[in-house]
């Protein structure tokens, strides 16, 4: 018989917002030898509460799913405290694909909402490396889509699956750090090793991982569907687009309007969409 996995212990970071729930959850494994998954934003608080958890055990690693300011901002304090190496696909920029390292290039899709520039790993891991320790032992895997260079940590038949799927919502896709069709493969790797639980860095514990998989790609494809819809109407930018399809506090009217370019990116290179000129972030689309 399997002995089942023990559950983490989870530190909850105090950085409330529409994007990032109830905050962002720290993952703490083992008790000895202590493997910490995403210390979160750089909070004396937050740093002071996961040291309190470590206790009298060592921190052996400091893993980062991706390089956001809310998940990466408090390793380095955190490394310096305890002593730890840091642990990540790379830098902020790491792992763009062809096309959105292009639209990178030109300077003309702006993006980069949270991202830690400063943010530099101490040691690089890549897809299928296996971290481990007597007690824990995790493999990483490259899952880009919501970030170029994210990871989700395998454990058993349990995923600790950062910003690649949520607890609560759909995940932002912002162009060029967020590509969706990155984003669709992702999610079909991920249902593909059929986990038993998802634990994401906002929100509880999917239960349900089929499901939720099954309703994120849905939920895009819907999307998808609308913004053509929408365009079969008239051109629109992403932004007007996203006023004519979603039904969202005007807070997170920003981030629809991302989503939307996120989609009409992914259109674009199967050649059902088209700017009118270069491709910007305020570019107007239409059929194509």
């Amino acid at each position: 018989m399997t002995t089942p996995l023990k559950a983490p212990r989870v530190i909850l970071a105090d950085n409330a917002s529409p994007l990032t729930g109830r905050g962002t959850n720290t993952f703490l494994l083992g008790e000895s030898q202590v493997g910490i998954i995403d210390p979160g934003p750089d909070l004396p608080q937050h740093r002071g509460a996961i040291l309190a958890a470590v206790g009298k055990g060592k921190v052996t690693h400091i893993l980062i799913t991706h390089a956001h300011l809310d998940h990466s901002e408090g390793a380095r304090a955190l490394s310096e405290a305890c002593g730890a190496p840091i642990l990540a696909y790379g830098e902020a920029t790491a792992g763009r694909s062809a096309v959105m390292a292009r639209l990178a290039a030109s300077g003309q899709l702006r993006g980069g909402e949270g991202l830690d520039l400063a943010f530099r790993p101490d040691q690089i891991i890549a897809d299928g490396s296996v971290i481990e320790t007597d007690e824990w032992s995790l493999t990483a895997l490259h899952t880009p889509g919501h970030f170029a260079g994210h990871l989700s940590f395998i454990e058993g038949d349990r995923i600790y699956c950062g910003d690649i799927v949520l607890g609560w919502s759909s995940t932002l896709i912002s162009p060029p750090d967020g590509d969706l069709a990155d984003y669709f493969r992702s999610l079909s790797r991920l249902a593909a090793l059929n986990p038993r639980e998802l634990l994401p860095a906002h929100g509880d514990p999917v239960t349900d991982p089929a499901a939720r998989f099954a309703e994120l790609a849905a939920h895009r494809r819907e999307r998808t569907a609308q913004i053509l819809a929408a365009l079969r109407e008239a051109p629109g930018s992403p932004t007007d687009l996203a006023g004519r399809i979603y039904d969202v506090p005007s807070a997170l009217m920003p981030a629809a309007a991302r989503n939307v370019l996120a989609h009409l990116v992914a259109l674009s290179e199967l050649g059902a969409v088209a700017p009118k000129g270069d491709l910007t972030a305020e570019s107007v689309f239409h059929l194509s």
